[in-house]
């Protein structure tokens, strides 16, 4: 009996401990993205196949453009404010634009 005794000490002792390690490994937070300032870009939903994309700083922008899928469906060095998207079927992109060392992450609907 005393054996067992012991035995259920040590069982409740680690789950205990466990229960205590779980809570304490919580999540970090997210490093932000820099994001670009002033980023403007229109229209969205892209109806006649060009998109005008501008920024507070307006230097060229890395523009790629990927599928719900997460394939890179386009990628183009933009150096004015228009970008022409008549390649791409009707349907749900994500658009990543770099300008130096700020980028953004936004949707994109293409019919």
């Amino acid at each position: 009996m005393p054996k067992n005794y012991l035995y259920t000490i040590l069982f409740f002792l680690c789950l205990s401990t466990s229960t205590v390690l779980a809570q304490e490994n919580k999540q970090q937070p997210k490093a932000q993205e820099n994001t670009i300032e002033g980023l403007n870009f229109y229209p969205n939903p892209v109806t006649n196949g060009k998109i005008y994309i501008s920024s507070k700083s307006n230097d060229d922008k890395q523009i790629t453009i990927f599928d719900v899928l997460g394939k890179k469906v386009l990628q183009i060095l933009l150096t004015s404010k228009e970008l022409n998207v008549a390649s791409l079927s009707p349907g749900v992109y994500f658009i990543k634009i770099e300008e130096g060392d700020s980028n953004a992450t936004r949707k994109l609907i293409v019919r």
